[in-house]
C-alpha cells in the first residue's frame, strides 16, 4: 500500500531525482512576513503532494515565504529530513507515522492518537498541529447497488450475510490484524471466500464492479469511491486506527512565526473532510486536473 503500517509494507523508493521543486510564492494577498522560508515536503503519492500544495497556498496567501519540495519519497526519507531541518513541514497521517516511524500504538481515537504522536515526536523538534477531519485509511467498500439491495451502511451490517459474501483485497489481508482477522474478531464476520487482489487498486475496483467480490478493501479517500458510486462502509466498531491528516512542522518554524502561522494551518485543517479528499483525489487522479488549480479551487470554495 502507499504507506507503511498498512496491510503491506511499502518498498523503499529512494529516488532523490524525483524531487519536484518549485519557487516560493509571493504572498500577494497580504504583506510578506519576515522570517525563515518554510520548506514544505511531501511523500511521493499524489494525495500527499496535493495536501502539501493546499497548505503551501494557504501560507503564501497569508504572506509566509514558502519553498516546495514535493514527491520526495516515502517516510523513511522525508521524516528524517523533517527532523534534521532539511524540511520544515510535511502533511502526515497520525496513526501511520506514530506506528511506523515512532514505534507507538495508534487507536481509533483521534485525540488519543494525536496526543501520543505529539509526545513521541516533540523531543525530536517536530510539532504536530491540529488534525483535519479528513482521514485516509483502510476501508471496506461495496457498490451502490449492493448497499441498496442489502441495506448496508456500516461494517457491522455485513454480519447479517455471514458466509454468503466474497471479500477481496491485498494478498496479505488474511494475515493482517486490520483486515480479515480483525473483521472476524472485532465484527464477528465470516465470508464465503477471500480473493487476493491488489492493494486498493484497479483490480479490486474491477472485481467490485463485476460482482466477483461484494466487499473490497480500498483507501477511504480514494477518488474511485466517488467516480464509481461505491459506498464506503462506516467502521462503526473502530477496527482501523485513526489516520487524520495533520501538518508536522519543525518547532523552529512554529517559534519563529507564532500563532498566525499555526492558525493559518489549523484553519485549513479544520475545513478538510474525508469527503473533500475523495473529491480532490478524483479531480487529480481520475479527471487529470492540475493539482495547483484543484488546491486553489478548494481553498476559495471553503474560505
Amino acid at each position: 500500500m502507499r504507506r507503511t503500517a498498512r496491510f503491506v509494507v511499502v518498498a523503499l523508493t529512494i529516488a532523490a531525482s524525483a524531487l519536484i521543486v518549485s519557487a516560493c510564492g509571493s504572498g500577494d494577498d497580504v504583506g510578506a512576513k519576515d522570517g525563515p522560508t518554510i520548506t514544505i515536503g511531501s511523500a511521493n503519492f499524489s494525495e500527499n503532494a496535493l495536501i502539501a500544495e493546499i497548505y503551501a497556498q494557504a501560507l503564501e496567501a497569508n504572506g509566509f515565504p514558502v519553498e516546495r519540495k514535493f514527491n520526495i519519497g516515502n517516510r523513511e526519507i522525508y521524516a528524517p529530513a523533517l527532523e534534521s531541518g532539511e524540511l520544515d513541514l510535511v502533511p502526515e497521517y497520525i496513526g501511520t507515522v506514530l506506528a511506523s516511524h515512532l514505534g507507538g500504538t495508534p487507536t481509533s481515537d483521534s485525540d488519543a492518537t494525536l496526543a501520543a504522536l505529539r509526545a513521541a515526536w516533540e523531543p525530536m523538534g517536530v510539532e504536530v498541529l491540529d488534525y483535519a477531519p479528513a482521514q485516509d485509511k483502510n476501508g471496506f467498500a461495496v457498490t451502490g447497488a449492493t448497499a441498496e439491495s442489502l441495506g448496508l451502511s456500516k461494517v457491522s451490517d455485513l454480519a447479517a450475510y455471514n458466509g454468503t459474501l466474497v471479500l477481496g483485497g491485498p494478498p496479505e489481508c488474511p494475515k493482517r490484524d486490520l483486515c480479515l482477522p480483525g473483521l472476524e474478531t472485532v465484527y464477528g464476520l465470516s465470508f464465503a471466500e477471500f480473493k487476493p487482489l491488489d492493494v486498493g487498486g484497479p483490480i479490486t475496483v474491477a472485481a467490485l464492479e463485476g460482482d466477483e467480490i461484494q466487499v473490497g478493501v480500498l483507501f477511504t479517500s480514494d477518488g474511485t469511491i466517488l467516480a464509481k458510486g461505491f459506498v464506503l462502509l462506516e467502521d462503526d466498531k473502530g477496527l482501523q486506527p485513526a489516520e487524520n491528516v495533520a501538518p508536522a512542522v519543525r518547532k523552529e518554524i512554529v517559534d519563529a512565526y507564532g500563532p498566525d502561522f499555526t492558525e493559518t494551518l489549523n484553519g485549513v485543517s479544520r475545513r478538510l473532510t474525508t469527503e473533500d479528499l475523495v473529491s480532490l483525489n478524483k479531480r487529480v487522479g481520475i479527471d487529470g486536473e492540475d493539482p495547483e488549480v484543484v488546491a486553489r479551487d478548494w481553498l476559495a470554495e471553503t474560505d
